[in-house]
């Protein structure tokens, strides 16, 4: 069970943990925007990180594949330690290349490569040195089956990923996250751009996907939050303020600034 290191923190369960923050900070040039965080992530579960914007949630989703490593000024200091090797995922002798490839992101918006169908799911297999015909087919179909895409696509896999809606754009883009077999997917408000449909069928596919790898969600949608996650960790101005199982965390928050957020009466 996710936890903080505050005296009122409840004791973990015992769970397989895939990933800890341990004292974790991170600044943006002179900005510190992540204040000292100490958070657990079991393994085949669903973690989503809620807070009001500019909380910190997106930027602590964003250590996890270096992503911060593309502009300049920015600094980390702390540890963010993949489970169960124990590799500090921000180290700089981590490559970051390498941990993109161990945790795949979906973003708030659908972003499919100008490419088709196929190939768009079949990108990171190619950069994995997977080439042989074959192969591709079958980890490209095993994506798509997975991301409820295959029975819409399985007939136009060579058509551009543009001709696809914008809820199928979003499963292809989590096809193409699943495809290379990762060990994190994290889920930066995925549905914030699409309609209720849409938005439904993504929440019911990252609910169970928990099966098969670990999942981080960042979202301001509290009712998402509490269908389709197994933990909630609430952040507030860089820090950590309150992390439980998502069921108590929504019905007896011990933090009073949480019962606010969460209850809508927040600032």
């Amino acid at each position: 069970m996710p936890q903080t290191v505050a005296p009122t923190a409840t004791a973990p369960a015992v769970e397989s943990l895939k990933a800890q923050a341990i004292d974790l900070n991170f600044w943006y040039g002179s900005k510190h925007a992540l204040k000292g965080i100490n958070l657990s992530f079991p393994e085949n579960k669903v973690t989503a990180l809620i807070g009001p914007s500019g909380c910190g949630k997106s930027t602590l989703l964003r250590c996890f594949n270096r992503m911060h490593d593309l502009y300049p000024g920015n600094r980390y200091q702390g540890q963010l330690l993949l489970q169960p090797s124990g590799c500090n995922i921000i180290a700089p002798t981590t490559d970051p290349v390498e941990m993109r490839m161990r945790i795949s992101m979906v973003f708030q918006k659908p972003n499919p490569f100008p490419k088709s169908i196929f190939e768009n799911v079949a990108f990171g297999l190619r950069l994995r040195g997977i080439s042989k015909p074959a192969v591709l087919r079958e980890r490209v179909e095993e994506a798509l089956r997975f991301a409820a895409l295959w029975d819409e696509t399985k007939d136009r896999l060579h058509q551009s990923a543009y001709n696809l809606s914008g809820g199928q754009q979003q499963r292809l883009c989590i096809a193409r996250a699943l495809a290379s077999e990762p060990e994190i997917v994290l889920f930066d408000e995925p549905t914030s751009a699409l309609d209720p449909m849409a938005t439904s069928r993504i929440e019911d596919l990252i609910y169970s996907l928990r099966n098969r790898v670990t999942i981080l969600l960042v979202t301001h949608n509290m009712q998402q939050a509490a269908r389709v996650s197994d933990y909630t960790a609430f952040m507030y101005l860089g820090e950590l303020i309150e992390v439980n199982e998502t069921a108590k965390m929504f019905h007896m928050p011990t933090q009073r600034l949480t019962e606010e957020y969460i209850s809508g009466h927040f600032g």
